[in-house]
């Protein structure tokens, strides 16, 4: 006789809305959020925590969903990608990452904006990085940013729009001190690639 799955009755507070989940002990909160709740913003990209797709804040500290209990959320606010907007408007992070078209295939991008959020909470709180010249940040230049994005990974290679959108919140808020320059200029029509290549100004994909 098969054992029956010990289960809990999860309460999760998401995007500012309560729910209640009769959930196996083992479910991951990304699963909740994209199995049980239909937010699938948070993507399940290398269930191992080293990839970033599944990132959404805490409390406000961002965390990786796919290395976190269901169970374990319980009692704190949780915020994916989908409730970063208010009435419409997009979240700062989410009108730069449009503004400066900070992405590619879009699948890292949920994660990426969550993570940018709650690292710029990160900095205002005065925690260091690696790069970190003594014991608390003054500025959030391009390799801060770099350093404390390093766990959101972008296998289009859109960094370098993704830093530049980072920074023009930044900016905005007084974090940085050099703008990072205005977005390039979007073509009015694709171009014809040339014969055996690829469309002049296409960004290069890196394995």
């Amino acid at each position: 006789m098969t054992e029956a799955i010990p289960g809990t009755r999860v309460r999760l507070q998401v995007n500012g809305q309560p729910h209640e989940l009769d959930l196996d002990n083992r479910t991951t909160l990304l699963d909740a959020l994209r199995e049980h709740l239909g937010l699938t913003g948070a993507k399940k990209g290398c269930d191992h925590g080293q990839c970033g797709a599944c990132t959404v804040l805490a409390d406000g500290r961002r965390i990786n969903a796919c290395l976190v209990f269901a169970v374990a959320a319980q009692d704190v606010e949780i915020q994916t990608i989908e409730g970063m907007s208010y009435d419409g408007t997009p979240h700062p992070m989410q009108q730069a990452f449009l503004d400066r078209d900070a992405f590619q295939c879009g699948y890292c991008t949920p994660g990426q904006i969550c993570s940018a959020v709650g690292m710029l909470e990160e900095f205002d709180q005065g925690w260091p990085s690696a790069v970190t010249a003594g014991e608390q940040p003054t500025a959030l230049e391009a390799d801060e940013v770099r350093e404390r994005m390093s766990g959101n990974l972008c296998r289009c290679g859109a960094y370098m729009n993704i830093v530049p959108a980072i920074l023009d919140v930044a900016v905005s808020s007084a974090r940085g001190l050099t703008p990072p320059g205005p977005p390039a200029p979007r073509s009015a029509a694709p171009q014809k690639p040339p014969a055996g290549g690829a469309a002049p100004g296409s960004r290069a994909v890196t394995s």
